[in-house]
């Protein structure tokens, strides 16, 4: 085997790149002779970008350039490229006072400089690392892929060099047959200046593989940088139990990246690599399972996964996931109590019943507060961040009462400072229903560039519609304003001060009808 790869992990928050990782992994067991690389972009100084690609491309001198691009949308309700996205475009588009809307709009004009910054500066890094691995072979080839490539995929084409293999979703078929030399014009991809992509490519279904425990004896010789998520404790490091999810949630691109078919890795496997993250000073895991817990056909799967987790006398770690808590069982409570679980994600969206159905979500909010209640008897003391993404679909003042009476029982259950609330407007991304939905209510038309934030295009693609828009970006204003360092709890307390709160059993029930003259009634009465 020839070949000599240099995956290039492109800038972006210091994350583990597990992407990356696994694929050099299984690369180096299909191919023992064949010569890898891995360059994380996430460990060095912006300003040494150029030449640290440069210097890693003159001492490996690849033939093949793997380019992992994990982040391209901004929407967020955190800080980050120089400030916080969404707060900065709430204040220019809902603002009263001329001088907020000011302040807004200078500060999201530095965000969308940054933001076109980093999409120059890292195709600017695709054509640069082609242009020097040029020096030592003009047949060198690229592949881009990862996470923002997958959900961008028909976008990006006119900015890669030609003859780029564009990547979506998983990438270990396509470079296993990419070394073979074999026709990969079957896999999720497609070549720049030579062909197109498929249509709807990213909703066919992935190739299963067998997947084995990460050789991190190996990976610690390809990769220079690992020790640098080694020095603190600090970093969760990824490890993934299975791949894929079955559920529809109407704004969530998982499920067409990862493809519906859940794909188990083996428990043994799974206890395997984390042990021998474990003997390097590893103790925080993050399972960076699209869930955890998918659905209840696969319970047993993950007791038996916790029980050889116990049983490895693993003591002192902890882990994390994102978790449907509808599917947890006493049995599981205990068990993830026993084995270090220390924080997890729920993303109920909302806390109505109504709205959770009409988001194809498959939750049942009673199931969810049932199990809640056995975590939290089995044991659990620590943090949990619950996501709600108002004004999504029919959002009501009813539903929103709702939601504050689900919240208020979860900090009954957990306690108020151990519930986190993570209140999000969604970024709408191609390839979901919402965006089909929003099609239909021609809110957005075919053709649409999802990777714009020219102010036409980002108010629509930042899902904040009337006729509640205005309301939630005054009471989200006033949250930034009062208690900056706490806006989720802060949001939900102006909203219950406004509207108060619903009886629990009303958020727990999903009556069918349409309440949207009464929701007109009361935005008239407020105004």
């Amino acid at each position: 085997m020839s070949s000599k790869i240099l995956y290039v992990r492109l800038p972006c928050n210091p994350i583990f790149p597990i992407g990356v990782v696994y694929l050099a992994d299984r690369m180096g067991k299909i191919f023992p002779d064949l010569q890898q690389r891995i360059f994380d972009l996430g460990t060095v100084p912006p300003v040494e970008f150029n030449g640290a690609l440069d210097r890693a491309i003159d001492e490996f001198q690849p033939n093949l350039l793997v380019f992992s691009w994990r982040d391209i949308q901004i929407y967020a309700p955190v800080g980050g490229r120089g400030g916080n996205p969404l707060q900065m475009a709430f204040e220019v588009y809902y603002a009263k006072n001329p001088l907020i809307r000011l302040r807004g709009a200078l500060g999201g004009l530095k965000v969308v400089s940054a933001y076109y910054g980093e999409l120059w500066r890292n195709f600017g890094l695709i054509k640069r690392g082609l242009q020097r691995a040029k020096r030592y072979h003009q047949s060198v080839r690229v592949v881009v892929g990862g996470g923002a490539v997958s959900v961008f995929y028909e976008q990006i084409e006119k900015a890669l060099p030609k003859g780029t293999i564009v990547s979506v979703g998983e990438g270990e078929v396509l470079l296993e047959r990419l070394l073979k030399g074999e026709d990969i014009s079957a896999e999720r991809c497609y070549i720049v200046g030579e062909t197109k992509p498929r249509d709807r490519m990213i909703h066919e279904t992935p190739t299963a593989i067998e997947k084995t425990a990460c050789n991190y004896d190996y990976i610690a010789k390809i990769w220079p940088e690992f020790s640098y998520y080694l020095q603190e404790n600090d970093f969760y490091i990824g490890v993934q139990t299975k791949r894929g999810c079955p559920h529809n949630c109407c704004y969530c691109i998982y499920t067409v990246v990862e493809g519906k078919q859940v794909r188990i890795n083996p428990a043994d496997e799974v206890v395997a690599e984390m042990r021998q993250l474990y003997d390097r000073g590893v103790r925080n895991f993050w399972f960076t399972d699209a869930q955890f817990i998918p659905a209840k056909k696969y319970i047993d799967d993950a007791i038996e996964l916790l029980e050889k987790i116990s049983a490895s006398e693993m003591q002192d770690i902890h882990w994390a996931a994102y978790i449907r808590a509808d599917n947890l069982t006493p049995e599981l409570c205990d068990l993830m109590v026993k084995t270090g679980m220390n924080y997890f994600e729920i993303g109920i969206t909302s806390g109505s019943q109504e709205l959770v159905r009409k988001m194809r979500m498959g939750y049942n909010l009673r199931t969810v507060l049932q199990n809640c209640r056995d975590l939290k008897a089995a044991g659990f003391n620590d943090v949990v961040s619950v996501n709600y993404s108002f004004n999504v679909i029919d959002e009501t003042f009813d539903t929103i009462r709702q939601t504050i009476a689900y919240h208020r029982e979860l900090e009954n259950i957990f306690g108020v400072d151990k519930v986190e609330p993570a209140i999000f407007f969604i970024g709408l991304q191609p390839h979901t229903h919402l965006e089909g939905y929003a099609f239909k209510k021609e809110i957005l038309k075919p053709g649409y560039n999802p990777m714009s934030v020219m102010p036409w295009t980002a108010r629509k693609l930042l899902w904040n519609p009337e006729p509640l828009g205005s309301y939630f970006g005054e009471v989200c204003l006033q949250a930034w304003q009062q208690n900056p360092n706490d806006f989720g709890r802060e949001t939900l307390k102006i909203l219950e001060e406004r509207l108060g709160s619903a009886s629990l059993e009303e958020a727990l029930n999903a009556p069918m009808g349409d309440k949207k003259d009464n929701l007109r009634k009361e935005l008239v009465a407020l105004t």
